[in-house]
C-alpha cells in the first residue's frame, strides 16, 4: 500500500485516475481496418448476438456478471480504472481455491492467498474488517475449502453494492450496451 498517496492533492489523484481510464480504453479498442473472411463474418454475427444478449444480462444481477467469462473480464478492466481489481482477483482466487482437492495444495494455496490479499499490509490487501481478517487467519490452521468463505462473502458484497453499480453506469459498459 502506498502511504504517499494520502499527501497528494485530490486533483492529482483524479487526474491520474482519468489518465489510467483513458489509457485502458485505448488498450482495449479493437484494431481498425481488420479484414474478416465471409465465413468468419457469419460466425462473428452469431457470436455478437450471443454476446449482446449476455452484455444486457449483466445488468440483471451481479451473479449474471460473475457467471460470464467476458463479464468478469469487462468488470476486471473497469476495476483496474478504479484501482480496486484486487477485490475481484481475491474472489476469483477463492473460487479457484474451492476446487482444490489435494490437502497439501490446499494448505499452500491458502497461505499464498492469505499473504497476497488478506493479511494486514498485504501487497494486494482487500478491504475487510479486522474481525474477518482474524477469523480467516485462524481458519488457515486447518485449511479447508471453506476457510475464506467469510472474507470472500464480504468482498463480494462490497463489489456488488459499490463497484458493480458504478460499472453499470460507466462509459465502457454503456458503450457495450449501445453496441448490443
Amino acid at each position: 500500500m502506498c502511504w504517499g498517496l494520502a499527501t497528494l492533492p485530490i486533483t492529482c489523484l483524479e487526474r491520474a485516475k482519468d489518465l489510467k481510464t483513458r489509457l485502458g480504453i485505448l488498450l482495449h479498442k479493437p484494431e481498425l481496418g481488420q479484414r474478416i473472411g465471409t465465413s468468419s463474418k457469419l460466425q462473428l454475427g452469431s457470436r455478437r448476438r450471443d454476446s449482446s444478449r449476455e452484455v444486457l444480462e449483466w445488468r440483471e444481477s451481479f451473479d449474471q456478471l460473475l457467471k460470464s467469462k467476458s463479464g468478469v473480464t469487462a468488470f476486471h478492466t473497469f476495476l483496474k480504472t478504479e484501482f480496486s481489481e484486487e477485490n475481484l482477483d481475491f474472489w476469483l482466487a477463492c473460487e479457484d481455491f474451492k476446487k482444490t482437492r489435494s490437502k497439501t495444495k490446499l494448505a499452500s494455496k491458502a497461505n499464498r492467498i492469505f499473504e497476497e490479499f488478506v493479511q494486514s499490509e498485504a501487497p494486494r490487501e482487500v478491504n475487510i474488517d479486522h474481525e474477518t481478517r482474524e477469523i480467516t487467519r485462524k481458519n488457515l490452521s486447518g485449511a479447508t475449502s471453506t476457510c475464506f468463505n467469510e472474507a470472500q462473502a464480504k468482498t463480494r458484497t462490497l463489489m456488488e453494492k459499490d463497484s458493480y453499480p458504478r460499472f453499470l453506469k460507466s462509459a465502457s459498459y454503456q458503450d457495450m450496451t449501445k453496441q448490443a
